[in-house]
C-alpha cells in the first residue's frame, strides 16, 4: 500500500467553491484502478490550505494508471485552475503501524 500525500493551497477566497467540486472529483478517482481510499483535510491555521491522502496499491497504480488515465483529464478540469501553483505530490509507504 501506497500512501500519496499532497498538500494543495486553494488559491485565496475560493475554498467553499473548491471543496463542492472536489466532492464531484473525488468519484473519478475513486473509480481508477488500483485505488484504495482518500481523505481530504483543510487545515486549521491556514483555511486555504488543504492535505490529500489517497492510498493506492502500487505507485504505479497512481503515476501509470491514473495520471495518464482519461479520468485523470477530468480531474484537472474539476480541480487545477484552483490552485495557484503546481501541488507538489509525494509517495509514502508505511514503516512502523500502531
Amino acid at each position: 500500500m501506497i500512501l500519496e500525500h499532497v498538500v494543495l493551497d486553494v488559491r485565496a477566497g475560493a475554498a467553499d467553491e473548491f471543496e463542492a467540486a472536489f466532492k464531484e472529483a473525488q468519484s473519478i478517482v475513486a473509480g481508477s484502478p488500483g485505488f484504495v481510499s482518500l481523505r481530504l483535510e483543510r487545515c486549521i491555521e491556514q483555511a486555504d490550505r488543504y492535505l490529500l491522502l489517497v492510498e493506492w496499491e502500487s505507485v504505479a497504480a497512481h503515476e501509470e494508471g491514473f495520471r495518464k488515465s482519461p479520468a485523470f483529464e477530468d480531474w484537472r478540469r474539476l480541480l487545477h485552475h484552483f490552485y495557484p501553483q503546481p501541488p507538489s505530490v509525494q509517495h509514502f509507504e508505511t514503516v512502523l503501524t500502531r
